[in-house]
């Protein structure tokens, strides 16, 4: 993984900090995770194999 720069008032690019990068990562997971969790919420309360049929058909999933 490379380190991205940043670019500061000074026009000279800096490597973001390691609390920085951590703090992107975990948002990152945790925006997937609430998506996951959605995906398996949803798949719940569906009849089985409901939702391979509907991504077949290039159906969105129901809202409840």
């Amino acid at each position: 993984m490379s380190e991205e720069a940043e670019p500061q008032q000074d026009g000279s690019a800096q490597p973001k900090g390691l609390l920085q990068q951590m703090e992107e990562l975990m948002a990152a997971l945790n925006a997937n995770l609430s998506a996951l969790n959605a995906d398996l919420q949803a798949a719940g309360r569906e009849p089985a194999g409901a939702a391979e049929e509907r991504s077949r058909q290039g159906a969105e999933p129901p809202v409840a």
